[in-house]
């Protein structure tokens, strides 16, 4: 492998967790665990909700739903990405995002051991 990977980190952000605040921080702090692992092996981590997020927050004068934020921003990072990591845990959005990296030729690791480190 002669570059680094983009690798999306996708898992469980607002799934199971009823809109609280506290519980979503929870999920993200989880996501971004997995972050230094990634970068350790030689890639450039990326989780779609640290672009989503501050775009979000920008849209709220104009009343835009969180769905309107959150998924589109995984997809159009898709466009960009070299790779999936999958966490575990039940997300409709991160299953979207395997479906798509699947259906784009993307590879899609379910644990960091699998992804190969840049020597």
């Amino acid at each position: 492998m002669a570059r680094p990977l983009m690798i999306l980190i996708a898992g469980p952000y607002r799934s199971g967790t009823g809109d609280d605040p506290a519980l979503m921080a929870r999920n993200l702090a989880r996501l971004e665990e997995a972050a230094w692992p990634v970068f350790r092996a030689g890639h450039v981590p990326m989780i779609g909700e640290w672009v989503a997020l501050p775009v979000l927050r920008g849209s709220e004068p104009d009343g835009v739903h969180a769905d309107e934020v959150l998924y589109p921003t995984a997809h159009r990072l898709l466009q960009h990405c070299d790779a999936v990591l999958r966490l575990p845990g039940e997300s409709t959005g991160a299953d979207e995002d395997v479906r798509i990296a699947r259906e784009r030729g993307i590879p899609v690791f379910h644990d960091v051991a699998e992804i190969p480190a840049l020597s």
